[in-house]
């Protein structure tokens, strides 16, 4: 129960029941042009909407995934899908050796890479599960490298009321009544109802989401579904 949480694992679960018909998809649609563009891999990096004519023959079909799987992973986790040039930290030597061994295997040049990580990482130096993929096209993603850190196993859990309002309301009021029931019998009346207990968890709930309000707009906070692709800090 103590077992971080492989976010490459949480997709690959996503993905198994459908994986072989999204890879015969992609082979049936791959119509895309081989390119013989040289360049400085630092210079590449920061190229975005942009596909590789990958071989489709010699790709790990393991490591295809849509981006609709992806967005998935991204609001349940609250993690985001960026361009890399947006990516602070620099990426570790393994994940440019594969980058390098894919260009020589499939004779392309990588562009418009992506990498799904913590907000944090997007802005800070930090190790914590970066997942690098490069795009095939079509809605497709293929995994070059994770390195790093796995994720919390309670992170899940932890941004589950930033998945939606409704989400967020149903977490208030778990945490009002918890908070309500901490108040002391008898504190404002001798006579302890429920239309009393209720009084008091109703006041407890306006507060709660008053300061939760006033702390989303104060620090720019939204919803994991509108941020997961956005590269604003205060989306």
């Amino acid at each position: 129960m103590w077992n971080k949480t492989n976010i490459e694992e949480e997709l690959q679960q996503l993905q198994a029941p459908n994986h072989q018909e999204v890879f015969d998809k992609l082979m049936a649609d791959q119509n895309l042009r081989t390119s013989t563009h040289e360049e400085d891999l630092s210079s590449r990096l920061t190229k975005s909407g942009q596909s590789n004519a990958f071989n489709i023959d010699l790709l790990d079909s393991s490591r295809v995934y849509t981006l609709e799987n992806i967005e998935k992973i991204c609001v349940l986790y609250r993690l985001r899908f960026l361009d890399i040039k947006y990516f602070k930290p620099q990426l570790p030597e393994e994940a440019i050796l594969k980058m390098s061994n894919l260009e020589k295997e499939h004779d392309l040049t990588l562009q418009g890479l992506k990498v799904m990580a913590p907000s944090k990482l997007f802005k800070l130096e930090d190790k914590d599960d970066p997942l690098l993929f490069a795009p095939i096209g079509n809605g497709h993603y293929y995994l070059i490298h994770k390195w790093g850190n796995d994720l919390s196993r309670y992170r899940k859990a932890f941004v589950w009321p930033m998945r939606g309002p409704v989400h967020l309301l149903i977490a208030l009021a778990l945490l009002s009544f918890i908070l309500t029931s901490f108040i002391p019998s008898g504190l404002f009346s001798k006579n302890e109802d429920f239309a009393q207990w209720f009084i008091l968890y109703m006041f407890m709930f306006k507060g709660v989401v008053g300061i939760t309000v006033f702390y989303a707009f104060a620090l720019g906070k939204n919803f994991n579904p509108f941020i997961w692709n956005s590269k604003y800090f205060n989306t």
